[in-house]
Parts: structure tokens; C-alpha cells; sequence
């Protein structure tokens, strides 16, 4: 182990021979409290009618609830079994419930781009959630609904034909109710919380969770509630891991995956501040299931790398990963609008130079197509998506896209039929930065990662299309061939793999991934986003 005397110790990733572990001894004194974190692990409760949540604690403990009722008066309560459920309570008169959405998008980092540039306008705004990633005008500034169709016709006499005003017309309100010993309570806020610091959770009878720290049930931003974990991070990691890299991940990947899910987390705080809280527990973030499924490798890559995360210039690394490139990986701008971040760049993703992009451009299509029929000597080969070709007709294309034009209502949305497809543009890595679609009603065009959400087929945007014709010569649909699953920015959990087994360390395989950048321990010089 590489012993360490300064009271800040860093590990430059350039250095092959840093070692990873560092004894927690070395580790600063602000690191020793944890980092407390909240995580919405059921986020829209109350969307589906009879919707029931329980919760329990384990055996021999009990569940404390601080119940706050809509009088504001707190009580405590004591029970081993909590059955929560959303009852719609009539209103006295209907309440119009409006806002003013500007963009609608697939990612949060495309609506935090789409955010900033509406914030440059002078508009007050907020990201949500509420199925995809939408740009909202803030809902306590324009509260008026005149104020509203004012900042709506602003917007479109500018030519800013996006942006609509979503209506709502309220006859009921739901109400989160529970029953203990004969009595129902209708709480405000409710609060969870036991001894051990465990409770058990049960959305369905196949989704039964153990989760350490506390609870706390709350409204969010879209007439729901979400069930919010409060939970160390180091314990949020062991419900991470694992079930991120696998559980029979090599070492090494499960020890650089751990150092970025943890630098995932503290620079993704803000994800999530419309709804008052911080991350949530599926793919939009990381996937995260409590105390359950733990793993033994896991733990030990917790504990060993314990506080350590990934910087660039002293701020946390935006920590993107994918399981699967397709062999080379993306800049954040071949995905996303937005500020480039310089450590996020195209690598080829292989221990060998099989291939060099500064001389075989992947925007070339010819030599694209090259590229994707190499199969060899790459860190993911004899992955399962690592390359594969799927099939579409016309019609199932179509479909797949009046779905998506409808949903962002586009004006384009009532078209008939996709007549054809061509990609026009794509990056240095092979990334698709415009496809050109003509349909019966025009033509559009779908941009970067907007290709993946608007076609069924692709698993990336790391893919070419040929025709294919019926025997009079017509297109009747398209093939799709490619390689990768995901954006492909970043660290590859695959290749990962793969490097751990040639021998690598940790730090070799983030110094891969993330040219330029440090491993530190974490400390109060850090920054987590300069966005803040």
C-alpha cells in the first residue's frame, strides 16, 4: 500500500503506480461524517388507483411515525406494520391547476442545457420530473394565470413555438391515509422511522425491499407522493454497486465503479430539488435497492475506497457510465447540448490500438461502417451488445414516431407515414448528431440522443441504416446495425471488465475512461458543481 503523509493525499490518475486503497487512517477528518443523502425510492405514489405501500420493520424492532395532520398538530405513533394508501378526497369547488412547460426531454442533462437557456431569457425556471425530464416556468413566479398566457404569447411572438401551458381541472385531491389500532390518520407529513435503522419496504408482492436510515413520505411537484430514503452514502453504495457492475464483477471494476457511483451521487445532488429531494432509484440516476442483494465484493470495495471520488480541477467529474460503447466511447456534446466537459472524450475502448481516430475519423460514413464491422480486440467483444442488428418496417417506425412527436406535440405529430431516413451528421466518435427523417406531412430532423427516444430500435446512436426494399424497388423498412447499449459517455462497466482481468487497477481503468482527472478523498475544497 502506498503510505501517504499529506493530511489531503491525491491520487493523480495519469500515475500508473498510485495505489487505490487507501487505510481509512489517511482519509480527513471531514470525511469521517458521512454524507447524508435522499433518495426518492418510490417516486410517484399514488399514480395507479389502490396503490398500496407498506412498510415494516424488521423482527424485534418497531416503527417510530412523527405524524403531522393538516392542522399542523405533530404526534408520535408506535406500530411493527404501516399500510399506506391514496384516497381521493372531493374538493369543495374544482381548482384549475396550471403550469407552463418550455421543453420536454429524454435526460436531465438535455432539459439542465434546455433550463439554462430559458434562464438566459430572464425566465424562472425548474426541472421536473413528472414521466419524461421537463423544463417547467416556476410555478411560485407565475402563479397568475394572466402572468402566464403573458409569458406563453411572449414566447411565441419571439418564434418560441415549444413551449404550452398544461391544464388541469381539479374535482379531488388524493390524501395519503393509514389505520393503527382502529383509528385512520390522514397525515401533512409523515415521518419513519426505527431503532435499527431498518424497514422494510413492499410496493408489490415482487418488490419487497430492505432499506437502511429513515423515511419520510411527501408531496411532489404532480399531485403524487414520494417516498423519500434518508440514508448515508457509503450505505446507499452497498444497494449501488452490486446491482451496477454485477456481482461477479473482477475487483478492480467493482472498486473503480464504486469510486464513480460515489462521485455519481454527490455531483448529482441536484436532480431532483422541485420535488425536495436530492436522487432517485432507477436508471435516470443509479440503480439503487436498499439493504437488498448486497454483496460481500461489493462491501469490501465500499470499504476500501471509502470517501475516495473522481475530480477534475478540484470539482467532482459529471461520473457518466453505460454498461456497453460498441468500442469507442462518446464526448458528452456527441449526446447532449451543453458545456463540453474535457475529460469525457472519444476513446477507442480497447488495451490495443485497433484503431486511430485521428486518422480514421468515425464521422467519415464509409469508414463508420468499417468500424462497426470490427469485432475483434476490443475491451467488450463477445458482449451480447457489444454489436447487433435489428429490424423495423415503416409502419412500426412510424408509429414509434408519431408517439414521440405526439408526446413533445410537435407539429409534425399527425403524420401518416415515414417515407425516408438518412443520418447526415455524425461526430469523431460515430455518434449520430442528426438523422434526417421525410414523412408524408415534411420533413424534421431528430437530434443526437433524441434518435434513441424517438426509434425503437436503436440501443445506442452508434448505428448506420440500410433499406430494405420490397421486390418493386420500395422501401418498406430499414435495418438498423450498430454497437453499444446506452450513451456510451464514459466509463464502460463491460470494458471495465475486461481491463480488471488484464491486470489493471483502479486507477488505470478511471485514468482510461476520464483522461486528466484525480482521485481524491473527499474534503471541503471540493467542489461538487460549479452549476451551483
Amino acid at each position: 500500500m502506498l503510505k501517504i503523509k499529506e493530511k489531503k493525499p491525491i491520487i493523480s490518475i495519469g500515475s500508473i503506480t498510485a495505489a487505490i486503497l487507501l487505510s481509512l487512517t489517511l482519509i480527513p477528518a471531514a470525511v469521517a461524517k458521512d454524507v447524508l443523502l435522499r433518495v426518492g425510492i418510490v417516486q410517484r405514489f399514488g399514480d395507479e388507483a389502490k396503490e398500496k405501500l407498506t412498510l415494516s420493520s424488521t423482527s424485534g424492532d418497531n416503527l417510530t411515525l412523527r405524524v403531522v395532520g393538516e392542522d399542523g398538530q405533530s404526534q408520535t405513533l408506535q406500530t411493527n406494520r404501516l399500510q399506506l394508501e391514496v384516497i381521493p378526497r372531493p374538493l369543495a369547488s374544482p381548482i384549475l391547476q396550471e403550469k407552463v412547460i418550455l421543453s420536454d426531454h429524454a435526460t436531465f442533462e438535455t432539459a439542465e442545457n434546455s433550463a439554462k437557456n430559458w434562464a438566459k431569457m430572464g425566465i424562472k425556471v425548474e426541472i421536473t420530473q413528472p414521466g419524461r425530464w421537463q423544463v417547467w416556468a416556476k410555478r411560485e413566479v407565475y402563479e397568475n394565470p394572466l402572468v402566464r398566457r403573458w409569458l406563453l404569447t411572449s414566447l411565441q411572438t419571439k418564434g418560441h413555438n415549444q413551449p404550452y401551458i398544461n391544464s388541469v381541472l381539479l374535482k379531488e385531491k388524493p390524501q395519503v391515509s393509514f389505520q393503527i389500532n382502529g383509528v385512520r390518520y390522514f397525515p401533512k407529513e409523515l415521518e419513519i422511522e426505527s431503532q435499527k435503522n431498518l424497514i422494510q419496504v413492499t410496493h408489490s408482492p415482487n418488490q419487497v425491499r430492505l432499506y437502511g436510515g429513515t423515511m419520510r413520505l411527501q408531496p411532489n411537484a404532480y399531485g403524487t407522493f414520494t417516498l423519500v430514503n434518508n440514508v448515508p452514502l457509503e450505505t446507499y453504495l452497498r444497494g449501488v454497486v452490486p446491482h451496477e457492475i454485477g456481482h461477479d464483477a473482477p475487483e478492480s471494476a467493482t472498486r473503480a465503479q464504486t469510486i464513480i457511483a460515489r462521485t455519481y451521487a454527490l455531483r448529482n445532488l441536484r436532480r431532483f430539488q422541485a420535488d425536495n429531494y436530492e436522487l432517485c432509484a432507477d436508471t435516470h440516476c443509479q440503480v439503487y435497492y436498499g439493504l437488498t442483494g448486497t454483496n460481500p465484493r461489493a462491501d469490501q470495495a465500499i470499504t476500501a475506497t471509502r470517501g475516495l471520488v473522481l475530480t477534475y480541477q478540484n470539482e467532482l467529474v459529471d461520473a457518466l457510465y453505460s454498461s456497453t460503447t460498441g468500442g469507442v466511447t462518446a464526448l458528452f456534446s456527441d449526446v447532449w447540448d451543453g458545456e463540453e466537459r474535457p475529460y469525457l472524450r472519444a476513446v477507442v475502448d480497447s488495451p490495443n490500438r485497433v484503431w486511430d481516430l485521428s486518422k480514421q475519423s468515425l464521422a467519415n460514413e464509409t469508414t463508420f461502417r468499417q468500424f462497426i464491422n470490427l469485432k475483434d480486440g476490443f475491451n467488450e467483444t463477445g458482449r451480447r451488445v457489444f454489436r447487433w442488428q435489428k429490424q423495423a418496417s415503416l409502419a412500426d417506425l412510424s408509429q414509434d414516431l408519431e408517439t414521440y412527436l405526439t408526446r413533445r406535440k410537435h407539429p409534425l405529430a399527425h403524420f401518416q407515414k415515414i417515407q425516408w431516413m438518412e443520418v447526415t451528421k455524425r461526430s469523431p466518435s460515430g455518434r449520430i448528431l442528426t438523422m434526417t427523417i421525410q414523412t408524408d406531412k415534411g420533413i424534421l430532423e431528430l437530434h443526437k440522443n433524441e434518435v434513441r427516444s424517438a426509434l425503437g430500435p436503436p440501443r445506442s446512436t452508434l448505428f448506420y441504416i440500410d433499406p430494405i426494399y420490397d421486390t418493386n424497388r420500395q422501401i418498406q423498412g430499414y435495418n438498423f446495425i450498430g454497437g453499444g447499449f446506452g450513451h456510451g459517455v464514459g466509463l464502460s462497466q463491460f470494458g471495465s471488465y475486461n481491463l480488471a482481468r488484464l491486470g489493471w487497477s483502479p486507477e488505470q481503468i478511471l485514468a482510461f475512461y476520464y483522461p486528466g482527472t484525480i482521485i481524491q478523498p473527499l474534503n471541503n475544497s471540493i467542489v461538487f458543481w460549479r452549476g451551483n
